[in-house]
């Protein structure tokens, strides 16, 4: 399972690449749409190989929900992530704007971290999600309960995520003074 989310995530990143050197270094914009639109395939691969694996009699271990939370966490901030690959390769490819970063300060910059943090708790919703279906269709809870180790797992990467989002709000970083 390890070996095939390592290629899922290279395979993620060779399409994204292809989609956009097709689409701004060749300037074949419906190439590059389409090779784009191949992205979320990534995933039902992944998900698919995850519940055949499990229904063909395999007993679950980390690396079956590892390849959930890789879903969860795709489908939550892929947008993002093509977005932001997007945005680079125009502005290098194409002569397109400078794509802008990250606010730094004050409450920019914490309602960037509220969003991270939203965006972390549908990855962690959908992960919770596809743990239980794969639960649900596997449907021998002694071959699937190391999955439930997953829960708080991600409670607590929503919890890490919130706590950075609420100290942002309480304390938020100024511009160093100088002179």
């Amino acid at each position: 399972m390890v070996s095939l989310i390592v290629a899922g995530e290279a395979g993620f990143w060779v399409v994204l690449a292809a989609g956009l050197l097709a689409r701004y270094a060749l300037r074949l914009r419906r190439t590059g749409l389409a090779l784009l639109a191949l992205l979320p395939v990534v995933d039902l691969v992944i998900l698919g190989a995850t519940v055949a694996d499990l229904r063909g009699g395999a007993t679950a271990d980390w690396t079956h929900g590892l390849a959930a939370a890789y879903v969860g966490f795709s489908i939550a901030y892929g947008h993002r992530m093509v977005r932001w690959a997007d945005g680079h390769a125009a502005h290098r490819l194409a002569g397109g704007p400078k794509p802008p970063g990250a606010p730094k300060y004050g409450a920019p910059r914490a309602r960037y971290e509220w969003g991270v943090f939203l965006l972390t708790l549908l990855a962690s919703a959908v992960t919770v999600a596809l743990i239980a279906a794969v639960q649900w269709l596997v449907g021998d809870a002694a071959r699937t309960a190391r999955l439930d180790s997953w829960y708080p797992r991600m409670a607590l990467v929503v919890g890490i995520n919130l706590v950075i989002a609420a100290s942002y709000t309480v304390f938020p970083k100024r511009p160093k003074q100088t002179g």
